[in-house]
């Protein structure tokens, strides 16, 4: 579990994230890449819970001789990416996983896990998904799209994603034209661009520090609410 902030404003506590992978990898892949890319002045301030997807690899992983199998993948699709197999079962293990391990300040996802993170961001403030977990707070998004499908574009984006994020947009990434369109789904989010293609990035100088003070301002919000709730809690009892 995070650690207690004590409701001061400058004891503030690390960002607590879950951390969903990209398709045909795995908690451990995903936690080796950010980790080994990532510098320690970032990993400082999150506490990163990685987990695997509910379903094995159906087919050849993307990363098959580069790490060590077992694959996994959150849920199946066509290839126009419409329709979804295991979609409602893959909602209801993140859930799931939230409610016993958590709770959680927000979701990290990369690729496949990118979209579920931006996407459970806006079904879970249209009352559509993770209805019984604390609101997430932020979303971190690397190499992220939309949902093609109807009914869950209306769940996730029919009206602006009132939630902080982060999208990371590579220049060579296949997807970077769908990341940036998933922009104007969330109210002021923070771009941090790198010229590198679908892949977990490492930081220049500038999105170090547009990362840096993006959570840094987060643990100071967060420590801000918590000293906010101790004082109505102690005025209560006052009464």
């Amino acid at each position: 579990m995070g650690s207690e902030g004590g409701g001061e404003i400058r004891g503030v506590r690390k960002l607590r994230l879950l951390c969903l992978h990209g398709f045909r990898t795995s908690g451990e892949i995903f936690k080796k890449q950010v980790t080994g890319k990532w510098p320690e002045s970032v990993l400082e301030k999150l506490d990163l819970v990685f987990t695997d997807a509910p379903f094995p690899c159906q087919g050849k992983s993307d990363v098959e001789g580069i790490f060590d199998p077992p694959y996994y993948e959150w849920f199946q699709f066509n290839k126009e990416f419409t329709e979804y197999v295991n979609f409602d079962e893959s909602l209801a293990y993140i859930e799931d996983f939230m409610i016993k391990h958590g709770p959680f300040d927000g979701l990290l996802g990369f690729s496949q896990g990118a979209i579920l993170s931006a996407g459970l961001a806006g079904m879970q403030a249209n009352g559509s998904a993770l209805t019984r977990v604390p609101k997430i707070k932020l979303v971190v998004i690397i190499g992220g799209a939309k949902f093609r499908n109807q009914s869950v574009v209306e769940k996730a984006y029919s009206t602006p994603i009132r939630r902080r994020s982060v999208h990371f947009l590579g220049d060579q990434d296949f997807l970077k034209e769908h990341g940036t369109e998933l922009l104007d789904s969330f109210v002021d989010p923070l771009v941090i661009r790198h010229p590198k293609g679908h892949t977990i990035p490492r930081f220049d100088e500038k999105g170090l520090e547009s990362m840096l003070s993006f959570l840094e301002k987060m643990q100071k919000d967060i420590a801000a609410e918590k000293q906010e709730i101790t004082l109505e809690n102690d005025d209560v009892i006052q009464i």
